[in-house]
């Protein structure tokens, strides 16, 4: 992450506490699957294949299905509008939370769930680079392979690098999903509503910041 500016790193951070809340959310609402970790659906799906828990693993199979769709869209939309922009696919992830928390709100649970992953699959076309993810931002196992190898680095004699960066993806994901949970506990799919805020902001500030490059 050492290319990217202190503003695109906070960027980054930020939807990473994005991820984390609509995950949280997610989570409670369909009873301890993900509509952005898809390792956790992943484990689930062979679970309950194993065990013969059909719905299960239909419901684990329809998230992974959706974020990987929601990955293409979000891919397909960086590169039409050049992959620097990152506003056109902000504006995607927005409208499809937007379209999720409508529908749960109207009792569309399946359809309201299925738009949420798509979101979450979106999401990680913001720091999109020559086709291939530059940051992931709905996941972590990378991001902290990736502060242990650097921390590595640094006690054998190399340079400090940039693991901090790494761990403070980790923090936004993780704090975004203690708020996430709170969220849903008090207000329940409407608590969608603040990330689509939140995610429409980061949107028209990334435009303003490539129209004044």
């Amino acid at each position: 992450m050492n290319q990217y500016q202190k503003q695109e790193v906070i960027l980054a951070v930020a939807l990473s506490g994005v991820a984390g809340y609509v995950d949280a959310i997610g989570f409670l609402k369909l009873g301890g699957f993900f509509v952005s970790f898809m390792s956790g659906n992943s484990t689930r799906l062979g679970v309950a294949v194993a065990t013969g828990r059909w719905v299960a693993a239909a419901t684990a199979l329809s998230l992974v299905v959706s974020f990987v769709g929601g990955v293409v869209l979000g891919a397909l939309t960086a590169r039409a509008f050049g992959e620097n922009r990152r506003s056109p696919v902000l504006l995607l992830e927005a409208c499809l939370l937007a379209a999720g928390a409508t529908l749960l709100a109207l009792g569309f649970d399946t359809a309201g769930v299925t738009a949420v992953a798509l979101a979450m699959g979106a999401e990680n076309a913001v720091f999109q680079r020559g086709g291939d993810v530059a940051v992931g931002l709905t996941y972590m196992t990378g991001a902290l392979v990736k502060a242990g190898q650097r921390i590595a680095g640094a006690l054998a004699g190399g340079q400090p690098a940039d693991w901090g960066r790494y761990v403070l993806l980790w923090i936004g994901l993780a704090c975004g999903g203690a708020l996430g949970a709170l969220g849903y506990l008090r207000m329940g799919a409407l608590a969608l509503w603040p990330a689509v805020i939140v995610v429409l902001g980061a949107g028209l500030w990334t435009e303003r910041r490539w129209r004044s490059v």
